[in-house]
């Protein structure tokens, strides 16, 4: 059995001010570092492949809780959000103009003006995808993870998730059946050196 775990990035600035980042390459915040460098992947997951896409927070992410230099994609870029990129999503959803939907609402068609809809997101994650050969563990961004968790999940980005995306957690898939655990596994807390 392949299993694929995916792990979001830590805070940075902008998730602290609800801004939409996208493919912006935002850092960690000081205080995702400290947070991060308290925890360590499970023992189940130690050996696995280290994958993260290329923007700063989450290879960043993978470097602290793995001690490992991931390996990256670019099929792991967050969703591109176009013209909403760097904006705030509570103010976008006050705009009844703006044509911004909470993600219940959007549909695999959804796609923010000049920005990529999920169904083109799956299309660009499908040969990283097809080419996992052992266990490997990816940290990337709530937007890649809502779309690898929703096929897995079969959910159709219409109505509640039946899965809701926390930090510090690894979202884990049977990539053979494609099937999700029930469950996610809990990054394990270091212990503390004097």
């Amino acid at each position: 059995m392949t299993r694929l775990a995916l792990l979001r990035h830590g805070h940075t600035p902008w998730n602290r001010a609800g801004q939409i980042q996208g493919r912006s390459d935002i850092a960690l915040d000081p205080e995702a570092r400290a947070e991060l460098s308290g925890y360590a992947l499970p023992a189940s997951w130690e050996q696995a492949q280290i994958w993260a896409s290329p923007l700063r927070r989450a290879c960043e992410t993978a470097q602290i809780v793995s001690g490992r230099a991931p390996m990256t994609s670019d099929a792991l870029i967050e969703m591109n959000w176009g013209d909403w990129e760097g904006l705030r999503g509570v103010d976008l959803i006050a705009d009844p103009s703006s044509g911004y939907r909470h993600i219940e609402d959007w549909g695999w068609a959804y796609r923010p003006p000049n920005g990529e809809s999920p169904a083109e997101v799956a299309d660009r994650l499908a040969p990283w995808l097809a080419e996992l050969r052992q266990d490997a563990l990816a940290v990337c961004h709530i937007g890649i993870m809502r779309v690898i968790l929703a096929r897995a999940w079969g959910w159709d980005f219409e109505g509640p998730a039946p899965f809701k995306i926390k930090r510090n957690r690894l979202y884990v898939i049977d990539m053979e059946t494609m099937t999700p655990e029930a469950e996610p596994v809990r990054l394990i807390k270091r212990e503390a050196t004097t």
